[in-house]
């Protein structure tokens, strides 16, 4: 059998209503002729939406069809056992050339009740704001189902969720309960379980093709949602050459790296695959027996088997790197 390297998958391109073309800003980007692309899903294990590989020997496999052959050496022995061929994230950017709706996501034991899916976990790290934008993440205040009720019925929802003008580099962690919306203007990365279970809660009174309005889920949404009030931006000091810790749960590991000198990285002690999301710059990852280049806008899988990595930065370089601890 053929040693595993370094992937990379062709994008899975999404028109939603309100993306835009932002995208196309990415090297390599296109999905023409889509008018509003508001989503290219890089690298997902999400059923019907599985990501196909683009590089190597393996080009044309799909990332299942890898997982059934390579197993642990692909996702790691501990994820393999838990999750068997199934890729347990999704990672993807997001154009929201208008807001988003207000939504909310299950938990696995919610999720897999009603939709025999996993629930959905998330993150979000902002690539390009417009000066204004906003996100909206969880409620100002506790509040209870009758008061939440009583915002929704009467149009006025945002006055109870909590609002913040974001700017590249900022970093949100969705929790699965939790209410939120991406606000107009806004590109971003996003790394989360793979599920595509959604609540739409609010719509912001928008019409669809033909005069209709998308249908809400608020009988499930009240059944999931956590009144408590939170924050969910996440604080970090991006240090030079070095990881800085993002998020960590059983969900995901994500940790950023600023480099612009040669890094040597080690994952002999990390029983996961590991992916790179290079939000800045370009690089080159040297493993044994190659080498790839990597640019901006692109979403690498490292096998599990591959520990020892050298990643030599053609300028400075902005990545994320995640794993399942």
């Amino acid at each position: 059998m053929n040693e595993l390297y370094p992937l990379k998958f062709i994008p899975i391109y999404k028109e939603k209503i309100w993306g835009g073309q932002q995208l196309k800003h990415l090297p390599g980007k296109s999905f023409d002729p889509l008018p509003n692309c508001g989503e290219s899903w890089e690298l997902s294990g999400v059923s019907n939406n599985i990501s196909v590989v683009e590089n190597g020997f393996l080009a044309g496999n799909a990332l299942t069809e890898l997982a059934e052959v390579y197993m642990g050496d692909l996702l790691g022995e501990k994820i393999h056992a838990g999750f068997g061929p199934t890729f347990p994230l999704l990672f993807k950017f997001l154009d929201a050339a208008d807001t988003l709706s207000v939504q909310v996501h299950p938990g696995d034991a919610f999720a897999l009740e009603r939709h025999q899916s996993r629930g959905k976990a998330e993150m979000w790290y902002v690539m390009q704001a417009e000066k204004g934008a906003k996100i909206y993440a969880g409620f100002k205040r506790d509040t209870t189902s009758d008061e939440f009720m009583h915002f929704v019925r009467e149009g006025r929802l945002e006055e109870i969720l909590k609002v913040e003008e974001v700017s590249a580099g900022d970093v949100f962690y969705i929790p699965p309960g939790h209410i939120h919306a991406i606000g107009k203007g806004i590109t971003l990365c996003e790394i989360q379980q793979a599920s595509d279970i959604t609540y739409r809660i609010y719509d912001w009174n928008r019409s669809i093709a033909g005069g209709g309005v998308r249908k809400l889920h608020l009988e499930e949404a009240i059944e999931v949602l956590d009144f408590k009030a939170g924050n969910h931006k996440v604080s970090y000091s991006p240090i030079m050459g070095e990881p800085v810790e993002l998020v960590r749960n059983q969900f995901f590991t994500t940790r950023l790296l600023d480099f612009d000198q040669q890094v040597l990285t080690d994952y002999i002690l990390v029983d996961s695959f590991v992916v790179y999301v290079c939000i800045e710059g370009s690089f080159t990852i040297v493993y044994a027996s190659g080498s790839l280049e990597v640019k901006t806008g692109d979403t690498i899988l490292l096998p599990a088997d591959l520990k020892a990595i050298e990643l030599l930065p053609k300028q400075r370089t902005r990545i994320i790197e995640t794993y399942i601890s």
